[in-house]
Protein backbone atom coordinates (compact mmCIF):
# COMPACT_ATOMS: atom_id res chain seq x y z
CA UNK A 1 0.00 0.00 0.00
CA UNK A 2 1.10 3.11 -1.33
CA UNK A 3 2.51 6.05 1.65
CA UNK A 4 0.71 9.50 1.03
CA UNK A 5 0.84 12.81 2.78
CA UNK A 6 0.82 16.13 2.22
CA UNK A 7 3.39 19.02 3.22
CA UNK A 8 1.56 22.16 3.64
CA UNK A 9 2.78 25.83 3.62
CA UNK A 10 6.15 25.02 2.10
CA UNK A 11 7.66 28.18 0.90
CA UNK A 12 8.95 27.88 -2.74
CA UNK A 13 11.08 30.84 -4.89
CA UNK A 14 8.91 30.92 -7.74
CA UNK A 15 10.64 33.44 -9.72
CA UNK A 16 12.87 36.96 -9.43
CA UNK A 17 11.78 40.83 -10.09
CA UNK A 18 13.70 44.19 -10.82
CA UNK A 19 13.34 46.31 -7.81
CA UNK A 20 13.63 50.46 -9.17
CA UNK A 21 16.88 50.63 -7.81
CA UNK A 22 18.57 47.87 -10.48
CA UNK A 23 18.67 45.01 -7.91
CA UNK A 24 16.49 41.66 -8.20
CA UNK A 25 14.66 40.30 -5.52
CA UNK A 26 13.24 36.28 -5.48
CA UNK A 27 10.10 35.82 -5.47
CA UNK A 28 8.51 33.01 -3.49
CA UNK A 29 5.05 31.81 -3.05
CA UNK A 30 3.60 28.86 -0.26
CA UNK A 31 2.60 25.41 -1.69
CA UNK A 32 1.19 22.18 -0.81
CA UNK A 33 3.21 19.24 -1.90
CA UNK A 34 1.82 15.74 -1.98
CA UNK A 35 4.29 13.31 -1.61
CA UNK A 36 3.91 9.18 -2.08
CA UNK A 37 6.47 6.91 -1.51
CA UNK A 38 9.47 9.40 -1.29
CA UNK A 39 8.10 11.28 -4.33
CA UNK A 40 6.57 14.84 -4.87
CA UNK A 41 3.73 13.86 -7.23
CA UNK A 42 1.53 16.70 -7.19
CA UNK A 43 2.06 20.82 -6.41
CA UNK A 44 -0.83 22.74 -4.95
CA UNK A 45 -0.67 26.43 -4.63
CA UNK A 46 -0.91 27.12 -1.31
CA UNK A 47 -4.83 29.03 -1.38
CA UNK A 48 -6.01 25.62 -2.51
CA UNK A 49 -7.34 23.14 -0.68
CA UNK A 50 -5.60 19.77 0.20
CA UNK A 51 -8.26 16.41 -0.10
CA UNK A 52 -9.63 15.48 3.51
CA UNK A 53 -8.60 12.45 4.86
CA UNK A 54 -4.87 12.92 4.27
CA UNK A 55 -1.95 12.79 6.92
CA UNK A 56 -0.44 16.82 6.73
CA UNK A 57 2.31 18.24 8.32
CA UNK A 58 2.47 21.87 8.13
CA UNK A 59 5.83 23.22 7.47
CA UNK A 60 4.73 26.65 8.64
CA UNK A 61 6.10 28.54 5.44
CA UNK A 62 9.83 27.39 6.15
CA UNK A 63 11.35 28.03 2.51
CA UNK A 64 12.44 24.27 1.28
CA UNK A 65 15.99 23.73 -0.42
CA UNK A 66 17.57 20.88 -1.80
CA UNK A 67 19.34 18.57 0.13
CA UNK A 68 23.21 19.14 0.12
CA UNK A 69 25.74 16.78 -1.27
CA UNK A 70 29.53 16.60 0.45
CA UNK A 71 31.81 15.91 -2.08
CA UNK A 72 35.19 15.60 -0.41
CA UNK A 73 35.06 13.75 2.72
CA UNK A 74 37.37 11.53 4.84
CA UNK A 75 34.61 9.81 7.27
CA UNK A 76 37.92 7.28 8.70
CA UNK A 77 40.10 10.18 9.47
CA UNK A 78 37.91 12.12 12.76
CA UNK A 79 38.95 11.91 16.31
CA UNK A 80 34.97 12.25 17.16
CA UNK A 81 33.92 10.37 20.39
CA UNK A 82 37.44 10.14 20.93
CA UNK A 83 39.13 12.16 23.91
CA UNK A 84 40.08 15.56 22.65
CA UNK A 85 43.79 16.42 20.98
CA UNK A 86 45.04 18.87 18.92
CA UNK A 87 46.95 18.58 15.98
CA UNK A 88 50.83 17.91 16.10
CA UNK A 89 52.55 20.68 13.85
CA UNK A 90 54.41 19.52 10.70
CA UNK A 91 56.66 21.58 7.87
CA UNK A 92 55.04 19.46 4.78
CA UNK A 93 53.07 17.19 3.35
CA UNK A 94 55.27 13.82 3.96
CA UNK A 95 55.85 14.76 7.78
CA UNK A 96 51.81 14.38 8.29
CA UNK A 97 51.74 11.13 6.36
CA UNK A 98 54.34 10.29 8.58
CA UNK A 99 52.30 11.41 12.02
CA UNK A 100 49.48 9.84 10.81
CA UNK A 101 50.55 6.41 9.65
CA UNK A 102 51.75 6.19 13.07
CA UNK A 103 48.18 6.40 14.77
CA UNK A 104 45.98 4.04 11.95
CA UNK A 105 46.78 0.96 14.11
CA UNK A 106 45.67 2.22 17.47
CA UNK A 107 42.35 4.43 15.67
CA UNK A 108 41.16 1.11 12.94
CA UNK A 109 39.33 -0.37 15.75
CA UNK A 110 36.99 2.15 16.76
CA UNK A 111 36.62 3.34 12.55
CA UNK A 112 32.50 2.65 12.47
CA UNK A 113 32.12 4.44 15.72
CA UNK A 114 33.71 7.42 14.68
CA UNK A 115 32.13 7.60 10.68
CA UNK A 116 28.81 6.95 12.74
CA UNK A 117 29.33 10.12 14.78
CA UNK A 118 30.65 12.37 11.49
CA UNK A 119 27.89 10.75 9.52
CA UNK A 120 25.55 12.34 12.09
CA UNK A 121 27.16 15.71 12.16
CA UNK A 122 26.80 15.88 8.37
CA UNK A 123 23.13 14.83 7.94
CA UNK A 124 21.99 17.04 10.87
CA UNK A 125 23.47 19.98 8.59
CA UNK A 126 21.85 18.65 5.97
CA UNK A 127 24.04 16.54 3.84
CA UNK A 128 21.96 13.62 2.55
CA UNK A 129 24.66 12.34 0.30
CA UNK A 130 28.38 11.83 1.43
CA UNK A 131 31.65 10.91 -0.94
CA UNK A 132 34.18 9.77 1.40
CA UNK A 133 37.60 8.88 0.75
CA UNK A 134 38.92 5.65 3.16
CA UNK A 135 42.40 5.15 3.80
CA UNK A 136 43.34 1.63 1.79
CA UNK A 137 47.56 1.77 3.03
CA UNK A 138 49.70 -0.96 3.95
CA UNK A 139 49.29 -0.06 7.88
CA UNK A 140 45.83 -1.41 8.43
CA UNK A 141 45.02 -2.67 5.10
CA UNK A 142 41.06 -2.55 4.84
CA UNK A 143 39.83 -1.93 8.41
CA UNK A 144 39.13 1.62 7.87
CA UNK A 145 37.18 0.81 4.98
CA UNK A 146 35.04 -2.05 6.96
CA UNK A 147 34.49 0.44 9.52
CA UNK A 148 33.28 3.18 7.38
CA UNK A 149 30.91 0.90 5.35
CA UNK A 150 29.22 -0.84 8.45
CA UNK A 151 28.80 2.69 9.60
CA UNK A 152 26.76 4.08 6.22
CA UNK A 153 24.80 0.68 6.84
CA UNK A 154 23.32 1.92 9.38
CA UNK A 155 22.18 5.55 7.53
CA UNK A 156 20.66 3.53 4.85
CA UNK A 157 17.59 4.88 3.35
CA UNK A 158 18.55 7.99 4.99
CA UNK A 159 22.47 8.92 3.39
CA UNK A 160 23.85 7.78 0.26
CA UNK A 161 27.23 7.31 -0.55
CA UNK A 162 30.06 7.06 -2.68
CA UNK A 163 33.08 5.05 -1.00
CA UNK A 164 36.47 5.64 -2.60
CA UNK A 165 39.33 3.53 -1.99
CA UNK A 166 42.01 5.94 -1.55
CA UNK A 167 45.87 5.35 -1.13
CA UNK A 168 46.58 8.17 0.81
CA UNK A 169 50.21 6.90 2.03
CA UNK A 170 50.83 5.99 -1.99
CA UNK A 171 49.82 4.17 -4.79
CA UNK A 172 52.84 2.77 -6.42
CA UNK A 173 54.24 1.52 -2.88
CA UNK A 174 54.37 -2.55 -1.40
CA UNK A 175 51.08 -3.89 -1.74
CA UNK A 176 48.95 -1.10 -2.34
CA UNK A 177 47.80 -1.57 -5.91
CA UNK A 178 46.57 -5.35 -4.83
CA UNK A 179 44.88 -4.11 -1.55
CA UNK A 180 43.13 -1.17 -3.75
CA UNK A 181 41.68 -3.89 -6.12
CA UNK A 182 40.68 -6.00 -2.62
CA UNK A 183 38.81 -3.14 -1.52
CA UNK A 184 36.62 -2.65 -4.65
CA UNK A 185 36.27 -5.90 -4.08
CA UNK A 186 35.33 -5.46 -0.62
CA UNK A 187 32.68 -2.59 -0.88
CA UNK A 188 34.60 0.69 -2.20
CA UNK A 189 32.64 2.30 -5.05
CA UNK A 190 35.49 4.53 -6.76
CA UNK A 191 39.11 4.64 -7.28
CA UNK A 192 41.21 7.00 -5.32
CA UNK A 193 44.24 8.73 -5.99
CA UNK A 194 47.05 11.45 -4.39
CA UNK A 195 49.90 13.49 -5.95
CA UNK A 196 51.51 11.53 -8.68
CA UNK A 197 54.34 13.75 -8.97
CA UNK A 198 54.65 14.67 -4.70
CA UNK A 199 53.59 11.50 -3.19
CA UNK A 200 53.90 8.59 -6.26
CA UNK A 201 57.08 10.05 -7.57
CA UNK A 202 56.13 8.97 -11.00
CA UNK A 203 53.01 11.05 -12.99
CA UNK A 204 52.02 8.89 -15.89
CA UNK A 205 52.70 5.50 -13.74
CA UNK A 206 50.56 6.71 -11.31
CA UNK A 207 47.90 7.93 -13.16
CA UNK A 208 47.95 4.84 -15.49
CA UNK A 209 47.56 2.94 -12.62
CA UNK A 210 44.82 4.46 -11.04
CA UNK A 211 43.03 3.80 -14.47
CA UNK A 212 43.91 0.71 -14.87
CA UNK A 213 42.39 -0.48 -11.33
CA UNK A 214 39.16 1.81 -12.44
CA UNK A 215 38.49 0.52 -16.12
CA UNK A 216 39.21 -3.11 -14.59
CA UNK A 217 36.40 -2.25 -12.01
CA UNK A 218 34.24 -0.37 -14.43
CA UNK A 219 34.77 2.24 -11.39
CA UNK A 220 34.50 6.03 -11.01
CA UNK A 221 37.84 8.03 -10.02
CA UNK A 222 38.45 10.91 -7.78
CA UNK A 223 42.31 12.02 -7.36
CA UNK A 224 43.56 14.36 -5.02
CA UNK A 225 45.63 16.74 -6.52
CA UNK A 226 47.67 19.11 -4.12
CA UNK A 227 50.59 19.60 -6.24
CA UNK A 228 50.49 23.45 -7.25
CA UNK A 229 52.41 24.83 -10.30
CA UNK A 230 53.10 23.39 -13.86
CA UNK A 231 53.75 20.13 -12.22
CA UNK A 232 50.09 20.22 -10.90
CA UNK A 233 48.61 21.58 -14.43
CA UNK A 234 50.93 19.25 -16.25
CA UNK A 235 49.52 16.28 -14.25
CA UNK A 236 45.67 17.39 -14.58
CA UNK A 237 46.21 17.70 -18.25
CA UNK A 238 47.95 14.50 -18.79
CA UNK A 239 45.08 12.86 -16.51
CA UNK A 240 42.85 14.23 -19.20
CA UNK A 241 44.25 12.47 -22.27
CA UNK A 242 44.27 9.30 -20.07
CA UNK A 243 40.63 10.04 -19.69
CA UNK A 244 39.81 10.65 -23.77
CA UNK A 245 41.59 7.42 -24.71
CA UNK A 246 39.69 5.39 -21.89
CA UNK A 247 36.32 6.72 -23.03
CA UNK A 248 36.08 7.64 -19.17
CA UNK A 249 34.20 11.08 -20.32
CA UNK A 250 31.87 11.88 -17.02
CA UNK A 251 33.62 9.49 -14.61
CA UNK A 252 36.07 11.20 -12.81
CA UNK A 253 37.11 13.73 -10.48
CA UNK A 254 40.21 16.42 -9.23
CA UNK A 255 39.94 17.18 -5.86
CA UNK A 256 41.50 20.45 -4.41
CA UNK A 257 43.84 21.38 -7.93
CA UNK A 258 45.10 24.50 -6.13
CA UNK A 259 47.30 24.37 -9.48
CA UNK A 260 44.28 25.42 -11.84
CA UNK A 261 44.45 28.69 -9.62
CA UNK A 262 48.18 29.02 -10.02
CA UNK A 263 48.59 28.97 -13.56
CA UNK A 264 47.86 31.92 -15.84
CA UNK A 265 44.71 32.95 -16.94
CA UNK A 266 45.11 31.42 -20.83
CA UNK A 267 46.02 28.70 -19.37
CA UNK A 268 43.47 28.35 -16.80
CA UNK A 269 40.62 28.69 -19.92
CA UNK A 270 42.67 26.56 -21.45
CA UNK A 271 42.54 23.73 -19.65
CA UNK A 272 38.93 24.81 -17.92
CA UNK A 273 37.52 23.66 -21.96
CA UNK A 274 39.73 20.50 -21.85
CA UNK A 275 38.20 19.55 -18.44
CA UNK A 276 34.76 20.34 -19.37
CA UNK A 277 35.02 18.53 -22.90
CA UNK A 278 36.09 15.48 -20.95
CA UNK A 279 33.43 16.20 -18.13
CA UNK A 280 36.33 16.03 -15.72
CA UNK A 281 34.88 17.59 -12.40
CA UNK A 282 36.13 19.40 -9.65
CA UNK A 283 36.16 18.82 -6.04
CA UNK A 284 36.85 22.12 -3.45
CA UNK A 285 37.14 22.52 0.15
CA UNK A 286 37.27 26.28 0.04
CA UNK A 287 40.15 26.03 2.53
CA UNK A 288 41.12 29.25 4.30
CA UNK A 289 44.97 29.75 3.63
CA UNK A 290 46.81 32.75 3.33
CA UNK A 291 49.50 31.46 0.73
CA UNK A 292 47.20 29.26 -1.33
CA UNK A 293 45.35 30.17 -4.42
CA UNK A 294 41.79 28.08 -4.87
CA UNK A 295 40.99 26.43 -8.27
CA UNK A 296 39.40 29.38 -10.52
CA UNK A 297 35.88 27.92 -9.67
CA UNK A 298 34.21 31.07 -11.53
CA UNK A 299 36.34 30.47 -14.91
CA UNK A 300 35.61 27.00 -14.51
CA UNK A 301 32.19 27.11 -14.23
CA UNK A 302 31.63 29.61 -16.81
CA UNK A 303 33.36 26.94 -19.52
CA UNK A 304 31.16 24.20 -18.11
CA UNK A 305 32.92 22.46 -15.61
CA UNK A 306 30.90 20.72 -13.01
CA UNK A 307 32.67 21.89 -9.62
CA UNK A 308 31.22 20.73 -6.13
CA UNK A 309 32.55 21.51 -2.57
CA UNK A 310 32.98 19.23 0.49
CA UNK A 311 34.51 19.45 4.10
CA UNK A 312 37.06 17.65 3.91
CA UNK A 313 38.27 16.21 7.25
CA UNK A 314 37.71 17.85 10.45
CA UNK A 315 38.55 17.30 13.90
CA UNK A 316 41.66 15.02 13.00
CA UNK A 317 45.19 14.52 12.57
CA UNK A 318 45.28 17.20 9.64
CA UNK A 319 43.08 20.08 12.06
CA UNK A 320 41.06 20.28 15.14
CA UNK A 321 38.47 22.63 13.20
CA UNK A 322 35.17 21.66 11.18
CA UNK A 323 31.12 21.63 12.04
CA UNK A 324 30.20 18.89 8.72
CA UNK A 325 28.31 22.26 7.44
CA UNK A 326 29.31 22.05 3.95
CA UNK A 327 26.53 25.27 3.85
CA UNK A 328 29.67 27.11 5.09
CA UNK A 329 31.64 26.35 2.29
CA UNK A 330 29.48 28.10 -0.12
CA UNK A 331 29.01 31.10 2.30
CA UNK A 332 32.97 30.82 2.43
CA UNK A 333 33.38 31.06 -1.49
CA UNK A 334 31.12 33.94 -1.66
CA UNK A 335 32.66 35.77 0.91
CA UNK A 336 36.57 35.63 -0.91
CA UNK A 337 35.12 36.36 -4.20
CA UNK A 338 32.90 38.90 -3.15
CA UNK A 339 29.13 37.95 -3.77
CA UNK A 340 27.02 39.76 -2.30
CA UNK A 341 23.93 40.25 -4.31
CA UNK A 342 20.42 38.68 -4.18
CA UNK A 343 21.33 36.65 -7.67
CA UNK A 344 25.12 35.79 -7.50
CA UNK A 345 24.55 34.26 -3.39
CA UNK A 346 21.33 32.00 -4.26
CA UNK A 347 23.05 30.80 -7.32
CA UNK A 348 26.05 29.71 -5.30
CA UNK A 349 23.73 27.28 -3.42
CA UNK A 350 24.49 25.20 -6.68
CA UNK A 351 28.24 24.26 -5.31
CA UNK A 352 26.80 21.93 -2.67
CA UNK A 353 23.48 20.60 -4.08
CA UNK A 354 25.03 18.74 -6.79
CA UNK A 355 23.70 21.77 -8.90
CA UNK A 356 20.35 21.79 -7.94
CA UNK A 357 18.49 25.17 -7.88
CA UNK A 358 15.29 26.61 -7.22
CA UNK A 359 15.58 29.37 -10.13
CA UNK A 360 17.48 29.18 -13.22
CA UNK A 361 19.87 31.17 -14.39
CA UNK A 362 16.85 33.85 -16.07
CA UNK A 363 15.12 33.19 -12.56
CA UNK A 364 12.71 30.74 -13.63
CA UNK A 365 11.37 28.19 -11.66
CA UNK A 366 13.51 24.72 -12.16
CA UNK A 367 12.92 23.10 -8.82
CA UNK A 368 11.14 20.64 -7.26
CA UNK A 369 9.06 18.49 -10.25
CA UNK A 370 6.78 15.93 -10.17
CA UNK A 371 8.60 12.40 -9.37
CA UNK A 372 11.49 13.98 -7.65
CA UNK A 373 12.60 12.31 -4.55
CA UNK A 374 11.10 14.51 -1.34
CA UNK A 375 14.26 15.26 0.30
CA UNK A 376 14.36 18.66 1.38
CA UNK A 377 16.31 21.32 4.31
CA UNK A 378 13.84 23.61 5.62
CA UNK A 379 15.24 27.36 6.70
CA UNK A 380 12.99 29.74 7.83
CA UNK A 381 14.54 32.54 5.33
CA UNK A 382 13.36 34.36 2.55
CA UNK A 383 15.60 33.21 0.01
CA UNK A 384 18.44 30.74 -0.80
CA UNK A 385 20.45 34.02 -0.85
CA UNK A 386 19.59 34.42 2.87
CA UNK A 387 20.39 30.39 3.41
CA UNK A 388 24.05 31.42 1.93
CA UNK A 389 24.83 34.37 3.53
CA UNK A 390 23.48 33.92 6.53
CA UNK A 391 23.81 29.89 7.42
CA UNK A 392 20.44 29.65 9.87
CA UNK A 393 20.99 27.04 12.25
CA UNK A 394 17.62 25.80 12.67
CA UNK A 395 16.68 23.40 10.06
CA UNK A 396 14.71 20.55 9.58
CA UNK A 397 15.85 18.14 7.37
CA UNK A 398 13.74 15.33 5.46
CA UNK A 399 14.87 12.47 3.27
CA UNK A 400 12.17 10.73 1.21
CA UNK A 401 8.98 12.12 2.55
CA UNK A 402 10.20 11.41 6.33
CA UNK A 403 11.18 14.12 8.30
CA UNK A 404 14.67 13.31 10.43
CA UNK A 405 14.43 14.09 14.19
Amino acid sequence: MSKVKWLSNVKLETGERMLDNGTVETETALFHLKIENGKIVEQLRGNEKIPVGQEVIDMKQKLAVPTFKEMHNHLDKTYMTLDWKACIPVSNLKERLAFEAAELTSLSDTAQQRATKMIEALLEKGSTHIRTHVNIDPYIGLKNLEGVTAALETFKGKVTADIIAFPQHGLLRESVPSLMREAMRSGATMVGGLDPAGIDNAIEKSLFETMDIATEFNADVDIHLHDGGFVGYYTADKWIDIVEDANYKGRTALSHSFCLGDIPVPQQELVATRLAEQDVAIMSTIPINLGRIIPPIDLLDAHGVKVHFGCDGFYDSWSPYGTGDVLEKATRFCELTRKIDEKSLRNSLKWVTGGIVALNDDGQKVWPNIQDDASFVFFDAVSSAEVVARKPNNRLIMVMGELLS
